[in-house]
C-alpha cells in the first residue's frame, strides 16, 4: 500500500540512510573499545548516528573529554581513509537525483571529510547544502542540526521530512517537529512517522507547488 507525504523540504541523515558504511564504523570503533574492556554489544548500541566524541563521553563517562575531541578527531581521519566496504543504500542515488530540482540537504555526525569521501566512494553527489559536525555545537539527538538545515532551506521544520536511520537520528529528527521516515531494519524500533526498507521504496512526485513523497 502506498502512502504519499506533502512535503516542501527533504533532510538526509547520510551514514546507514544513504550510504552503508557499518562495516567500516564497526571495525575501526571495536577496535577503539578492546582496550578499553568495553563490551561490543554496547559499543554497536551506542556509536550509530552519534559524534564520535559524544560516544565515547557516553562509553567512558568519567574520561576527561579533551582526551574525547583529541581521539574524535584521529577517527575521523581514519574513517575518512578508510572506505573499503562503503557502499550505497539501494535506491539512494534515484532519490538524490530525483530531489535535485527541490530543497534538500544532508544533515550528518560526520565531518565535511568523511562526509565527502563515503559518498564518493559510494558513487553519490553530495547536495549543494549540508550540515556537518562542523557546523553543530550539539550532536543528535539533539535537534539542532535538522532545525539548521531547515533555516539554511528556507522552510519550516514542520514542512520538512528527515531520512533516518538510527535510534539518535530519529530522535533528533521528530525533536525538531518534523516527520520522520526511518531507513532500513532497525529504524521501526524507534518509531519513526513512517518507515520502509530501503530507498527503492520511495519515490518522489514532481506537483505544481512543490513535490510529494511516495512510499511503499
Amino acid at each position: 500500500m502506498t502512502q504519499t507525504i506533502n512535503a516542501r523540504a527533504v533532510l538526509l541523515d547520510m551514514d546507514g540512510t544513504l550510504v552503508d558504511s557499518t562495516a567500516v564504523v564497526e571495525r575501526l570503533w571495536l577496535a577503539w573499545a578492546e582496550p578499553h574492556g568495553i563490551d561490543p554489544a554496547t559499543v554497536l548500541s551506542v556509536v550509530h548516528g552519534r559524534q564520535g566524541h559524544q560516544s565515547m563521553a557516553i562509553m567512558l563517562p568519567e574520561r576527561d573529554h579533551a582526551i574525547n575531541l583529541r581521539e574524535n578527531d584521529l577517527m575521523l581521519a581514519t574513517e575518512a581513509s578508510d572506505v573499503d566496504g562503503v557502499v550505497t543504500i539501494p535506491g539512494a542515488g534515484a532519490v538524490l537525483d530525483a530531489l535535485q530540482p527541490f530543497p534538500h540537504a544532508i544533515v550528518t555526525s560526520a565531518n565535511v571529510a568523511l562526509m565527502t569521501a563515503r559518498m564518493q566512494a559510494a558513487g553519490l553527489a553530495v547536495p549543494g547544502i549540508t550540515v556537518t559536525a562542523e557546523n553543530v555545537s550539539a550532536s543528535k539527538p539533539d535537534p539542532e542540526g535538522f532545525l539548521l538545515g531547515a533555516q539554511l532551506l528556507g522552510v519550516d521544520p514542520a514542512d520538512c521530512v528527515v531520512f533516518e536511520d538510527s535510534g539518535a537520528g530519529i530522535q533528533a529528527g521528530l525533536a525538531a517537529g518534523m516527520r520522520v521516515l526511518g531507513v532500513g531494519p532497525h529504524a521501526g524500533a524507534h518509531n519513526p512517522t513512517y518507515r520502509v526498507d530501503d530507498l527503492t521504496q520511495v519515490a518522489v512526485v514532481p506537483r505544481s507547488d512543490g513535490f510529494a513523497l511516495a512510499i511503499g
